[in-house]
């Protein structure tokens, strides 16, 4: 065996220098897998993959590698260029010289570091209509943006393996993984050229599926139904070409997966093939050794979210800030998919519930969810800017007050507390009041200025349901039409700050094969409720007897109708606003134990099984398993 495969990244050249366990008859074992969000986040992929990555890079090394196409524009936060080793340079050299295709190589800033090999797109646009015409005698293709992306990414990293092979096939095993539709055409060109090289292809979630449920369409009724013409619906939703791509990696692979088996039945049905592996998502679950600190966290981030809803709200009237509850939903803009009008539903019903009942808690709930905005608009600028000005002049006569009194009180004497606050500090405080005199404005329900705002589907739902923050309304609401960060002059926080600062995640979505979201506030030790129409609330459904006491609330979305929800996800809620501090506090913490069965860690293994019946297939040999799997959760 020469060095040249085996220097492909790490320079090793044999079994005794590399740490870790993908070698097999003295070659190396490659992992490639491919994604068009490899440094580039546009969606949830992202986060399986850079997440997954660290505990990747722990069983492979550096024999892992990712492939996706380069984006100018992220590059300088997601990726550094590396020098190439001697085989990887002159795979690069043949890509240019060769094919006219130019690619990048060098390491990804996620948490392990991995490997990456990044195309540029534009160096094949001249070639696309050749490479879809190749296709064309394969799937159904047509032009379509998205398509042309996938096509030309494809046809490059087929070229990019049919090049390794050329220069180092007998040196060396490999297996290719690649992910959604927008990353399939690169296996089924593989197929197309008989490129000996095991593929594996993981569904996260199906097209057709999750546009017929953005539509409106019952989901589970088309999956049982003997009638349902695919082809059909593909093409009623303009996704026929794009259908089919997915369609050809999923029966073309050697190793098919889902993220569910709830995305397996759906795959059976409307890609005709049923996972051979589940392979469901994990997170990066770092614990805090006291179990006090989470806790001071949700204390810290609550406080700032307190300081937002004074600015917000306290102009108009005040509530006891004591006695209120946080909620929040979060997600892509899918109304219907993520569960966005039965949780306006159920909170309107709530909000009947807790004055009916006089209950003595407020809850606001956020709706944190990116549609088309100009701007902040005034009202939500102006009451975090009184708030500011209110805080900033108390602050500094609270400090002369103080520094008087140590004065005082050094020198012996009793102070004379009215002498402390001077004429001028008391004009300026009475100044201040002015900027909160009760007025008869109501608070906004959204924080931007939403373009076209009378066809946007939530602010319609929450008129519709009288959500207008009336004063004596029990649930309040806050729409927030983008992303949360820590740069936003109204509610400055990051999203994980955000979601510890809460108490209550609520994602009852209609179409979710996995759910990143409650899993996100189990890590953070905030309780959630979902759907049992999400992959992640089947997880969860089978490895603990009783969700609810950790702080997992699952709404029947499948037997129950969608009025009966409602009742069911509002009174879940309803339940939850009569807990005391005690019992909340005691509920996070057996929430954010859930991170033991969460981590990559433990859902990890699935990845190994996939791969090696992938290995075993082509090559006769599977890995061992990793040395960190201690446990199986699966």
């Amino acid at each position: 065996m020469t060095s040249g495969a085996a220097s492909l990244l790490s320079g090793s050249t044999g079994p005794e220098e590399d740490t870790c366990c993908a070698w097999h008859n003295e070659k190396p074992v490659y992992l490639f897998e491919i994604s068009h969000e490899v440094a580039k986040k546009s969606g949830g992929i992202y986060t399986v993959i850079s997440s997954k990555a660290k505990v990747t890079v722990q069983e492979w090394g550096d024999h892992y590698n990712l492939l996706g196409p380069f984006n100018a524009s992220t590059a300088a936060i997601e990726f550094e260029p590396l020098p190439a080793s001697e085989l990887s340079q002159k795979i690069l050299d043949r890509l240019r010289d060769e094919h006219n295709i130019i690619a990048h190589y060098g390491r990804w800033l996620v948490p392990g570091q991995p490997h990456v090999f990044l195309f540029e797109l534009s160096s094949s646009f001249d070639k696309l209509p050749a490479w879809r015409a190749d296709l064309q005698g394969d799937v159904a293709v047509e032009s379509d943006k998205e398509a042309n992306d996938a096509i030309i990414l494809g046809y490059q990293i087929a070229t990019f393996f049919k090049i390794l092979l050329e220069l180092a096939g007998t040196q060396l095993y490999a297996v290719a993984h690649f992910h959604e539709w927008l990353g399939s055409v690169g296996l089924l060109v593989m197929k197309k050229w008989k490129l000996p090289i095991p593929t594996i292809f993981t569904t996260h979630a199906t097209l057709l599926g999750r546009y017929l449920s953005a539509g409106g369409a019952d989901l589970i009724g088309a999956l049982n139904s003997e009638t349902l013409d695919i082809d059909k619906e593909a093409g009623t939703r303009g996704i026929y070409n794009r259908h089919w791509l997915e369609v050809g990696a999923c029966r073309g692979a050697d190793v098919f997966t889902a993220v569910s088996e709830i995305t397996s039945a759906e795959a059976k049905k409307l890609l005709g093939r049923e996972a051979d592996v589940i392979t469901p998502n994990g997170l990066n679950t770092g614990r805090y050794t006291a179990i006090h600190e989470f806790q001071n966290l949700h204390r810290k981030y609550r406080d700032v979210l307190g300081e937002f809803v004074r600015g917000h709200f306290f102009g108009c009237y005040d509530f006891d800030l004591e006695k209120t509850l946080f909620f929040f939903t979060a997600g892509r803009r899918e109304y219907l998919n993520k569960g966005v009008d039965l949780m306006v539903d159920a909170l309107a019903e709530l909000n009947h519930m807790l004055k009916r009942d006089g209950i003595d808690v407020t809850v606001v709930a956020f709706i944190i969810m990116p549609g088309s905005v100009n701007n902040v608009n005034v009202e939500s600028i102006r009451g975090q800017s009184n708030r500011r000005q209110i805080r900033e002049t108390c602050d500094d006569v609270a400090k002369k007050v103080a520094d008087g009194l140590y004065e005082q009180v050094l020198r012996g004497n009793m102070p004379d507390l009215s002498s402390l606050v001077s004429k001028e500090d008391l004009i300026t405080l009475k100044r201040r009041l002015q900027l909160v005199v009760q007025t008869t404005r109501l608070p906004p329900i959204v924080t931007h200025n939403v373009v076209n705002d009378d066809a946007d589907e939530i602010l319609n739902h929450l008129r519709r349901v009288q959500l207008f923050n009336m004063k004596d309304d029990r649930v309040k609401v806050v729409y927030h039409p983008e992303f949360v960060n820590a740069m936003s002059p109204i509610l400055p926080l990051d999203y994980p700050e955000f979601v510890r600062g809460c108490h209550l995640g609520i994602f009852c979505s209609y179409y979710e094969p996995w759910g990143y979201t409650p899993a996100e506030c189990a890590l953070s030790g905030v309780p959630s409720v979902t759907s049992n129409l999400t992959g992640f609330a089947s997880y969860m459904g089978r490895r603990l007897a009783k969700p609810e006491e950790h702080g997992l609330y699952i709404v029947d979305r499948i037997e129950q109708s969608y009025e009966d929800s409602i009742h069911q996800l509002a009174n879940c809620l309803y339940r939850f606003c009569q807990q005391n501090r005690r019992q909340r506090i005691e509920q996070r913490n057996k929430t954010e134990q859930l991170s033991t069965i969460l981590s990559w860690e433990a859902m990890y293994k699935a990845y190994v099984i996939a791969r090696n019946n992938a290995l075993t297939k082509a090559y006769g040999f599977a890995l061992p398993m990793p040395h960190f799997l201690t446990k199986d959760y699966l």
